[in-house]
């Protein structure tokens, strides 16, 4: 069977064609920008990527065309699709059909920390011996790939598949969430805000979307849910078919900071369970860590294995993620948040982690709610414990020189390369030194170390 991927450089994408040539299949694709890492992670796997969308693919004659969301009406390869009447599916519902149909699928939602806690998730299972299947939207520091499927052969026992499960939407010819296609027995519910502003109308918007996915949930399934969200308390009054946990400092799942910062005691029902010695930082991965382990509760591994798992959690790039030590001190960090709550939040655990140094933000407001403007007054107000901001305006709706004005920590533009010199020159010993972006920020990282240099 051959499948042929129009935007297989998405993180979804490429962790499908990974799926399809490790079962066998003969898998091509296409896509208009092609960057690391996922374009890295397909050469790796001798998976022929072709730059833009000529209608001429459509002699590579596939058995299938898979549509992804970034494809739209007037795309000139999917006009040629369809005038010639050639099949066509969305991805996830190829996977589903294809992969996840006998599977036991633990899916991971919500706002933020989804491809956090899917990797958490998917290495705890992988520790304990229950090899799982899955697709994580980020290249997690424990796995070589974002996605490959379950090495489970025994028949007797059932076969895991662990995936983040995004609340986007599915194809232009399928306007629901894609994590309505999968189908999970145990769901995380990690947070519930406002976002993605190009395709829902508010947040009752999204919850509306969210409360489809937890219909879905089998009556012996399990939610895991955060109870600190409001938003999602409000959905499960939506109405609840199946059992539920919740998670946060003071419910059935809860965690208690020890003195040094870096270490967490685990407890459930009040009872402590272990605790948990890491590098990550801040309130949310500590979240991220008791939905992992009360998720992996369910398929059977006790809260001690997935604690002991969790001590060589090596995260995921892109999350926090430090790429360089440099001179004076300076530390670099690469990091994929770009909604305000999670900027802020992992802005606020770097504050209490650090033992000293400025903490200096370059951000580009790249995500398509970010653009457009919505949020841009939360933006200010995420960025408040930094010491230095560098705001990168590349193709924004609205003026952010006019909303950083009377900010003097803030240098506003619209040239990469003049951001890049500025961070170096104005820099101090012991900078923090983090860029914040859900693209590959025109390559600045990399410029940047290099001028240090």
């Amino acid at each position: 069977m051959h499948i042929h991927i129009l935007g297989i450089c998405g993180t979804f994408m490429a962790g499908l064609a990974s799926l399809a040539k490790s079962q066998g299949l003969t898998v091509t694709g296409c896509d208009q920008n092609v960057y690391p890492p996922m374009s890295t992670q397909l050469e790796a796997q001798d998976i022929k990527i072709i730059e833009g969308f000529d209608p001429s693919q459509t002699a590579l004659n596939p058995d299938v065309f898979i549509i992804g969301n970034v494809i739209t009406r007037g795309n000139d390869l999917m006009e040629s699709i369809l005038n010639k009447n050639l099949p066509y599916q969305s991805g996830p519902q190829w996977l589903y059909e294809n992969l996840l149909h006998d599977k036991w699928v633990l899916a991971v939602a919500g706002t933020h920390g989804k491809t956090t806690t899917t990797a958490m998730l998917a290495w705890i299972l992988e520790s304990n011996g229950l090899a799982p299947g899955y697709l994580i939207g980020g290249v997690p520091g424990n796995f070589s790939s974002s996605a490959r499927i379950p090495d489970n052969t025994s028949k007797n026992a059932p076969s895991f598949f662990v995936i983040e499960a995004d609340e986007y939407d599915t194809a232009f010819f399928d306007k629901r969430s894609k994590f309505v296609h999968y189908h999970p027995r145990t769901l995380i519910l990690n947070n519930l805000e406002f976002d993605h502003a190009d395709i829902f109308d508010d947040l009752e918007h999204i919850k509306k979307h969210v409360h489809h996915l937890v219909r879905t949930i089998p009556e012996h399934g399990r939610i895991i849910c955060n109870a600190e969200s409001r938003a999602l308390e409000e959905t499960i009054k939506m109405g609840l078919w199946s059992e539920i946990e919740y998670f946060s400092h003071d419910k059935e799942w809860s965690y208690q900071w020890q003195e040094d910062k870096q270490s967490i005691d685990i407890f459930y029902q009040a009872k402590k369970q272990g605790s948990l010695t890491w590098n990550l930082i801040g309130h949310h991965n500590a979240s991220n860590a008791l939905a992992a382990i009360a998720a992996a509760r369910h398929v059977g591994v006790s809260p001690a294995q997935s604690i002991q798992a969790l001590s060589s959690f090596k995260g995921v790039k892109k999350r926090m993620e430090k790429i360089a030590q440099l001179k004076n001190g300076v530390q670099i960090y690469d990091d994929f948040a770009h909604h305000p709550s999670a900027i802020q939040t992992t802005l606020k655990g770097l504050n209490q982690t650090k033992k000293s140094g400025r903490i200096v933000v370059v951000i580009e407001p790249r995500s398509n709610t970010m653009k457009l403007g919505s949020m841009k007054t939360d933006l200010l107000m995420s960025l408040e414990v930094a010491d230095q901001v560098y705001c990168y305006t590349n193709n924004l709706t609205w003026d952010a020189h006019k909303l950083f004005k009377g900010y003097p920590k803030a240098i506003v533009s619209d040239n990469i390369n003049d951001i890049a010199q500025a961070i170096v020159d104005n820099h101090q010993s012991k900078d923090h030194i983090i860029f914040m972006s859900n693209g590959n920020f025109s390559g600045i990282q990399s410029k940047v170390i290099a001028l240090f240099q």
